[in-house]
Formats: C-alpha cells, structure tokens, sequence
C-alpha cells in the first residue's frame, strides 16, 4: 500500500463523519422547510374559510354519518331539517358530504337557502356531495373544526360514528370551559343517543363526578327537528349576532392619538 493510500484509509472515517453530519443537517432543513410552508398552508386554511364564513350569515352545523343512506329514516330527516333550518333564514352548515351531511346540504340547496359544506381531504369515505351553493376543502380537521363552531348558533346532531361523537365532545369541552359561548347543542333521535346520554348521567355524573350536574344541561335530545330548530331559536339573538365583536388580532397595539392632534391643528 503506498504512502497517500494509507493515508486516506485513516481519515476516511473522519471524513465519513463529516459527510454523515452534512447529509444530516441538509434533512434537518428541508424538514424545517417543509414544517415553516405547511403553516403557510394551515394560514391560508384559515383565510379562505373566514373569507367565505363570514358573508353567509348566522348558521346552523348540521353532524351526523356519512354511511346514512337515501331513504333511511334518518336521512329524510335530515333533508327535512335543512329546509326547516333555511325556512328559518338561517344557513345551513355541513361537513360537505355524503349521507346526513348530504342531506341536510340537499334540503337547505332545494329551498333557495345558504347550503355550506365544509369538505375534508380523506382517503376514503368523503365525496363532495352536489347540493352545496358554498364549498370550502380543508386538509387539516382543527382549521375546520373552528369553521364549524365560529359560525354556528347551534349544532343539530343525528346519529353518526367516530367523526359525530368527535365535534360533540369537542364542542361540549369548549362550552363547559367557556371557550365559547354557548349554545345549544340539540341531538336527534332517542333511539340512537339515550344510551350515551345514560351513560354519562350515571357514570360521569353521579358515580365518579368527573362532570358537574349542570353539564347535563349543555345535551338536550329530541326526535323532533320543529323542536330541535325552535330550541335555537329561542336561544338566537340577531341584533347581538350582527353586533358581536369579533376578537383582535393580538400584537402591539399602534397609538395615534397624536396622529389625530396633528390632524385637528
């Protein structure tokens, strides 16, 4: 072996070493590169959602399962209560797709009224469904979460699965902690949710007090959609809805009083 042979074998570790920290430190910035643009996206979530929410109007959220198909009960009870809700002059909100949301978007689109669907990007299950006169598609479930509550009244809720019972607690939590003010939150059918409702007086309530008794006042349930769209109803006040302030930006705030003295001078 000769001479500058030998001595690349003994640095060749050290300069693999170095090669390794630079392959290393490339990934950790386009890492970094991707996790800054993707809030650029979560950003740009945001806007377009304020953007279109905040021209429509008072809402009512409609939830329930996408498996729910024509004809079932509580399908054509759905189509139902979107026309009710729209006859009421209130929009209709959904999670734009297919069996409940569907749905109430159809009876909401079939009177003339507002019929949003708040769409999710999902590898099975979510397909637009065509009886929308407002679409938005969101990638990140919590940027539409915050659609669905920022703009509603009240929820109506129908049967559903995992996605259903996600947005209910979701929205009891951030009653029950006063994140939000609150307002009612109407279940349909006592067929599907006397049980769960049981389950939390009996369990939550009264055996290991996780809840307080009020709590249960945030739940009211009916097979009723009359009822379910009066309790809100009653509940809406349209003067403080088109006078509510909504909250700042937060940041250094900018004075201009004496901007305003140089004005008057």
């Amino acid at each position: 072996m000769g001479f500058f042979s030998f001595c690349a074998l003994l640095t060749q570790p050290a300069y693999t070493h170095i090669m390794d920290n630079n392959i290393e430190r490339q990934n950790r910035e386009i890492a970094l590169s991707r996790e800054t643009w993707r809030l650029f996206r979560i950003l740009s979530e945001f806007v377009d959602g304020f953007d279109v929410m905040s021209e429509i109007g008072a809402g009512i959220t409609v939830f329930g399962s996408a498996r729910t198909q024509p004809g079932e009960k509580y399908y054509d009870l759905a189509v139902e209560c979107g026309k009710k809700i729209c006859d009421r002059h209130f929009a209709v909100i959904t999670g734009g797709g297919p069996g409940i949301m569907e749905a109430a978007n159809k009876g909401a689109h079939d009177c003339g009224g507002h019929s949003v669907g708040l769409n999710i990007d999902l590898p099975f299950e979510q397909t637009p469904n065509p009886f929308q006169t407002h679409a938005l598609d969101f990638r990140y479930f919590f940027v539409r979460k915050v659609m669905f509550v920022k703009y509603a009244c009240g929820f109506i809720i129908f049967p559903g699965g995992f996605g259903t019972m996600d947005e209910l607690f979701e929205t009891l939590t951030l009653a029950q902690t006063q994140k939000i003010h609150p307002f009612p939150i109407v279940l349909i059918g006592h067929d599907f949710w006397d049980g769960l409702i049981d389950w939390i007086k009996e369990t939550l309530d009264d055996k290991f007090h996780t809840i307080s008794p009020e709590d249960m006042e945030l739940i009211q349930v009916t097979d009723d959609v009359d009822e379910a769209i009066d309790i809100i109803a009653r509940n809406f006040d349209p003067t403080k809805w088109k006078n509510q302030k909504r909250p700042a930006m937060p940041g250094p705030s900018l004075k201009t009083a004496h901007l305003e003295q140089d004005l008057e001078k």
